[in-house]
């Protein structure tokens, strides 16, 4: 007599888990280093618990999580791009009381609830587009190095390089510190016939890049801004201005 063979089993489902910090960010109520902070500062419970390490695991669907006292909330998402003025830096304080992009954001999105962290970084002497948002995903999106997503900046730099200069910058070269640099387009703008202008694209971020690829040809940049992240540009906006965009407006 032959024997039916047994059904399997179906896989026991396992439900999502995430490190506290990461389901911090990721309901948009502050970036992922404001969620270790206020963690290590013990302003977070789990299921009524105290939790004081942002890598501990737990399931969001299942557990509950307050922060100082109120049960955690998705908040809503927001998307911006900010044009960046030159002497402000990417962060929200500084303990030389230097101005922050924080300062030039309009009260209503200072509030209490309204976290919005810079998706990537502009150093304090570079200006240019800045995107803020308070979904993780999405910035996660734009800067993980397997999205490519295309950066552009305007370089006015102190010489005039040579073609093999330019083609070192479109080929990828040595910046230093082990680090060597992807294929970037390059455009020639012009000069001056002591100074020029560049237009830079990559699709990667190193620390510093631009400068670290300039100086590594032998010159320095006297002005960087940047144009332009994915499909999405500076037009309309002024130095110190921003407006409410979507995510389809980048990529």
């Amino acid at each position: 007599m032959s024997m039916l063979a047994q059904p399997r089993k179906p896989p026991r489902r396992h439900k999502p888990q995430m490190t506290l910090d990461r389901v911090l960010s990721r309901s948009g109520v502050m970036s992922r280093s404001q969620a270790v902070e206020a963690i290590n500062a013990g302003r977070i419970t789990v299921d009524g618990r105290l939790i004081r390490d942002p890598a501990c695991w737990i399931t969001p669907s299942r557990q509950i999580v307050r922060l100082d006292g109120k049960r955690l909330r998705a908040a809503a998402k927001a998307y911006w791009v900010l044009y960046k003025p030159k002497g402000y830096i990417t962060s929200h304080g500084d303990t030389r009381s230097r101005p922050t992009i924080y300062d030039l954001l309009p009260q209503e999105l200072r509030r209490e609830g309204k976290w919005l962290f810079p998706v990537g970084r502009l150093d304090l002497d570079t200006s240019g587009l800045l995107l803020l948002t308070n979904d993780a995903v999405f910035a996660e999106r734009i800067t993980h190095p397997a999205t490519k997503v295309p950066k552009t900046y305007q370089v006015k730099i102190s010489g005039l390089p040579a073609p093999a200069d330019l083609e070192r910058l479109r080929n990828g070269l040595d910046i230093g510190r082990g680090e060597q640099t992807a294929p970037a387009a390059v455009v020639y703008l012009g000069d001056n016939g002591r100074f020029c202008r560049l237009e830079i694209t990559l699709r990667e971020g190193k620390n510093r890049q631009v400068r670290r690829m300039v100086e590594a040809i032998g010159f320095k940049v006297l002005k960087l801004v940047r144009i332009r992240i994915g499909k999405l540009g500076l037009e309309g906006l002024q130095p110190g201005s921003l407006r409410r965009i979507q995510p389809g407006d980048v990529v």
